[in-house]
């Protein structure tokens, strides 16, 4: 019966089925007979075309050298900026490294200028224990209170007054006769020694420093210097 609408008969099912199982069969017989070496077909020799160089595809030669000069000069260039940023980047750590290093001398010298430096006390002074070291240290006692006084001042009136001995004693003066003999190297009575005496010098009248730097500052006191007195005071 005709179709209504396409003019051609309709096809039943099992006209379908076996046309598709036709077709199917066909297939498979054109595939293994394409395939070399099968049981069912004489082994054979398959040439193979070689693809032509197309332009449109791929361009000429010339080109393709070209690009190929490109992309290398292109590598030449990212590996150069690569080397010279590591070395930029290599010479901006050492800067920093020389500059932290730079700085942390200069604040280790000032630290070391702003310390303190300690002087050591200067060694005692040492004078010999005869006249000539009591006459030296007396007078660099009476330097530092101010008292005038001078060697041969000094000298000149403990040879007049006691020849030099520090334990002399005068016991037929006047002062003798009152009590108060005059004692030591320049013969000073005791009332004179405690009121002239030196801060730092012993308080025995007998102690050769203490008794000359006493007379020499009531000499001081009294005549002006030691060195203007050339009798008994």
């Amino acid at each position: 019966m005709r179709s209504p609408i396409s003019g051609y008969s309709r096809l039943s099912k099992v006209q379908k089925f076996t046309a598709a199982g036709v077709s199917a069969a066909a297939v498979a017989a054109l595939a293994v007979a394409a395939i070399p070496g099968s049981d069912d077909s004489p082994k054979q020799s398959i040439a193979v075309k070689p693809v032509a160089w197309s332009t449109e595809a791929f361009g000429t030669q010339d080109q393709q050298e070209q690009i190929g000069k490109q992309a290398d000069n292109a590598a030449k260039q990212a590996k150069a900026q690569a080397e010279a940023k590591k070395k930029a980047d290599d010479e901006a750590a050492a800067k920093a490294k020389a500059d932290k290093e730079r700085a942390d001398k200069e604040a280790a010298s000032r630290s070391a200028e702003r310390k303190p430096v300690v002087q050591a006390a200067p060694a005692p002074k040492v004078y010999a224990n005869n006249l000539d070291g009591w006459i030296k240290e007396a007078l660099d006692i009476m330097k530092a209170k101010g008292i005038p006084g001078s060697y041969n001042g000094i000298y000149r009136n403990i040879m007049r007054e006691s020849t030099g001995n520090p334990n002399a004693i005068n016991n037929w003066d006047s002062n003798a006769a009152a009590g108060i003999p005059s004692k030591g190297l320049l013969q000073v009575i005791d009332p004179t020694f405690k009121a002239y005496h030196v801060a730092g010098t012993s308080w025995n009248i007998y102690d050769p420093v203490a008794n000359i730097t006493a007379a020499c500052n009531y000499a001081a006191k009294v005549y002006g210097s030691m060195d203007n007195v050339n009798s008994a005071y």
